[in-house]
Formats: C-alpha cells, structure tokens, sequence
C-alpha cells in the first residue's frame, strides 16, 4: 500500500478508525495485541482497527511523523485526532478510541505513579552523575538534562507552568483566522 493509498483509505472509511502500527519483532507491540484485541471487540461495528507493519509502509510511517512503535493513531472523519505510543493498558488506551469516536481530542492524560517514579529516579541519577564530575563541562549539561527529566514527573502539578501553558494557549486560540496556520 502506497503512502497516497493508505490516506485514501482513511478518508473513505465509513466509520471512526484507530490504526495501529507495530511490528512482529517489536516486544510492546505482542504486549498490547491482546489489549487492542479487546478494545477491538469493544468497540465493534462503531471504531473499525486496522494493523499496519512498520517494516513493510515505512513512507506511511514517515508522512506521519511516527518515530516508535507501538504507535496507535485515532481518525475521525479521515483526520487524526489522537495518537499514543508505547505499550499501554486497556484504560490508557480508551480514550484513543473514544476520540477516534467523537472526534474530540482526548484531555492530556497525567503521568502514571510508575512513569513519575522513573522519572524522579532517572532525573536525579543524572545530576548525581553531574555532581561526580563537579558540574564541569558536559557534566553541566547532564544536570540540566536530569532537572529537565525531574520537571517532567510533576509538571501537572507545577503551578507556574500550569499558569504559563493556561495563557499561551489562551493566546494562540485569540489568533486572527487569516494567520492561523494551514
């Protein structure tokens, strides 16, 4: 299937679709089959599932902008509306399906206890790491990257960024429509 055909076929299915895209060498994507499997039965005769392998459409995979597999990506209506990647549970995944069936982008789902807790863990040994080489040349740039990931296990809950995100969005939906991009 061409990268033009497979578009096609999103734009002229009749009902929403999540399209999965994984590979048979790839461990997460055997993880989640029998989660899609199931959400798949779930939703039958209202979201149709498709499986794409990535070693066999990689242009589709490229016009996507898909990066990592498992990747699903919900369609409403021939458009994208929501995509997640990585192995996931049944109910980390239905939101993607109940976008794909009301064409509403799913709210930002906050990070997991055990995704917050690799990343305090992984954040602060790289700025112990830093600290061993006395903050010193990359070793600076290594406690940057570790206070980056530390930030990233409690954005949600930081509530300067919450104020600083609430307002750029604010001002990015008060575009004029002649200079939204196309």
């Amino acid at each position: 299937m061409s990268e033009n055909n497979f578009f096609e076929r999103v734009k002229q299915n009749p009902r929403p679709l999540v399209v999965d895209f994984w590979a048979p060498w790839c461990g997460p994507c055997r993880m989640i089959e029998p989660v899609i499997q199931k959400l798949s039965r779930e939703y039958d005769g209202k979201v149709d599932v498709w499986k794409v392998n990535a070693d066999e459409q990689p242009d589709v995979l490229r016009a996507l902008k898909i990066y990592g597999i498992p990747t699903m990506i919900a369609f409403h209506n021939g458009k994208e509306v929501s995509r997640r990647s990585g192995a996931a549970s049944a109910s980390a995944l239905t939101p993607l399906f109940e976008a794909a069936l009301s064409g509403v982008r799913p709210a930002k789902q906050a990070p997991t206890p055990v995704d917050r807790l690799a990343r305090l863990i992984g954040g602060a040994a790289l700025i112990l790491l830093a600290y061993s080489g006395n903050f010193s040349g990359w070793y600076l740039a290594l406690a940057a990257a570790g206070g980056l990931v530390l930030f990233s296990a409690i954005y949600d809950r930081c509530p300067i960024y919450n104020a600083v995100t609430t307002r750029i969005r604010t001002l990015l939906d008060k575009q004029p429509p002649d200079s939204a991009p196309q």
